[in-house]
């Protein structure tokens, strides 16, 4: 096997190691943001929990003011009611028969605010239970998929190590010269950077070289790229002749 021969077949075997590694490196850059979508809902049914968290402490306010006139209110007809044993003169008897009257009425009033309240506390209350169930089962959820994400990446960072291994190796048995112009094309253009020629064509871009380069490819004695595309190419008799 020739010298060039083994250039080539070196190439494409760090080519297909680069080309791993890419996809693997994407992957982990990627693979975190599939929980993304997920967190971001469980944050905001959090906020929306802390929205009815905050409705739920204005009505508890208002509900302590509203028992706390009652009780008030209460107090003061206990005490009129007392009082009431005491007087001398209808005059003042009915005064205070109405003052008790006035009371009561507004202590029915706030009985049915607080019923009001109660009830808009009671919805208030349940809407925000049923977010919290939400909340547990998206983050059972979230914890899952991470426990199982952490596992992937894991893997992942395992053979990306092992490819880097088989890069080193791979890169050693190429030429200085030839490796970095393998890594100048592969930092311009997309993969594939080393292609076949077939019939003349080159199978990176699918345009016919010119003559003499072809002929030159043929005689199978140095690296060259395609006029066109600045891949790297050989001719696929020699590669496939060596299998």
């Amino acid at each position: 096997m020739s010298i060039y021969i083994q250039q080539i077949e070196q190439l494409v075997v760090l080519q297909k190691v680069d080309s791993e590694m890419i996809t693997l490196e994407r992957i982990l850059e990627e693979a975190p943001k599939q929980l993304q979508s997920l967190q971001e809902k469980r944050q905001y049914l959090e906020q929306q929990q802390g929205v009815i968290q905050e409705k739920i402490d204005v009505l508890m306010e208002q509900k302590g003011r509203i028992e706390g006139e009652i009780e008030n209110d209460a107090q003061k007809v206990k005490k009129s009611k007392n009082k009431l044993m005491m007087v001398e003169n209808t005059k003042e008897y009915h005064a205070m028969m109405r003052e008790m009257d006035t009371m009561e009425k507004m202590n029915r009033m706030r009985e049915e605010e607080r019923s009001n309240l109660l009830a808009d506390l009671s919805d208030l209350e349940g809407r925000k239970d049923a977010l919290q169930k939400d909340i547990d089962a998206l983050s059972e959820t979230i914890s899952a998929q991470q426990a199982n994400l952490d596992q992937e990446l894991a893997e992942k960072r395992t053979r990306l190590a092992e490819l880097d291994k088989d890069k080193k190796k791979a890169s050693e048995a190429v030429p200085a010269p030839i490796l970095t112009r393998y890594n100048f094309i592969r930092d311009r253009i997309p993969n594939p950077v080393i292609v076949p020629v077939s019939e003349g064509v080159c199978k990176g871009c699918h345009v016919v070289i010119p003559p003499q380069t072809f002929i030159d490819l043929q005689k199978g004695e140095q690296i060259l790229s395609c006029p066109n595309c600045l891949r790297i190419i050989f001719w696929e008799r020699h590669f496939s002749g060596n299998e």
